[in-house]
């Protein structure tokens, strides 16, 4: 065997054996890794928010995806400020009675909305299994099914393939589905406007989380969401997470009421 053979199977070993070994390594440092996900390595760990108030949060491929507080107080409350945009538009509205989220993650607002609203029927579209059984785990949703009852309504599914095959409609659609830097999917078009359109009652109202920055070359994804949505929609709005560094990618809110 030649040298540098050797050393190529040493390496793979070295490599092999850390790669075996970094879920353990992780969890001296608090957290806990989870390599099952349709959308690449999960990672659930704590840390504090910005007053200090201690906080769980999901990471999936490098992107966060949730928070949530961990004290009996405080865990249905909203940790990150475009969920509180959200809630805020839907206060607004006054009468929404059934709500559609797609995109679960760590079930931060519909949890929130259940928390809150009584008589609000809340379904959850989650394509990735995995990200809900984290969620049940760690995220406090199976606190949440037990308040709700049959109020929560949980899908396993992608949320374009449960919107044109389920039949109804909603007086709010949620869209919180997004993996890194590319948002909404086939729902950020034209057809996914009308698609949604079709899908709320009159006067509703549809919510969708696109992360962008609002200024430069990557903010087209977000100029062709406010297009597509014109179309269909009698009022669209985007409400700003950084309003004051328009470069910077953020959770912007996209408002589109029929």
């Amino acid at each position: 065997m030649s040298p540098w053979v050797l050393v190529l199977l040493i390496a793979f070993a070295v490599i092999t054996a850390v790669y075996a070994a970094l879920p353990w390594l992780l969890s001296l440092r608090g957290v806990e890794m989870r390599r099952r996900s349709l959308f690449g390595t999960m990672l659930v760990f704590e840390h504090a928010d910005e007053d200090g108030t201690p906080i769980r949060l999901l990471n999936v491929n490098g992107t966060f995806q949730s928070a949530t507080y961990l004290s009996d107080e405080l865990w249905a409350e909203l940790v990150c400020a475009y969920h509180r945009t959200m809630v805020d538009a839907i206060d607004e509205m006054g009468r929404a009675r059934s709500v559609l989220v797609i995109g679960g993650g760590g079930y931060s607002l519909p949890k929130h909305l259940l928390a809150h609203t009584k008589r609000m029927e809340v379904t959850v579209v989650e394509i990735d299994p995995h990200v809900t059984q984290v969620a049940r785990d760690r995220f406090f949703l199976d606190r949440a099914k037990a308040m709700a009852g049959e109020r929560l309504v949980l899908m396993n599914d992608d949320g374009w393939r449960y919107l044109r095959d389920c039949g109804r409609t909603f007086d709010v659609i949620i869209n919180d589905a997004f993996s890194g830097s590319r948002p909404l999917g086939a729902l950020s078009n034209s057809e996914g406007a009308a698609l949604i359109r079709a899908h709320l009652s009159d006067g509703g109202l549809y919510l969708a989380n696109v992360r962008s920055p609002l200024t430069g070359r990557k903010a087209e994804t977000l100029a062709q969401v406010k297009e597509a949505f014109r179309r269909e929609f009698s009022q669209v709005e985007v409400v700003p997470e950084m309003p004051d560094q328009p470069d910077m990618l953020a959770n912007n809110v996209v408002i589109a009421r029929a």
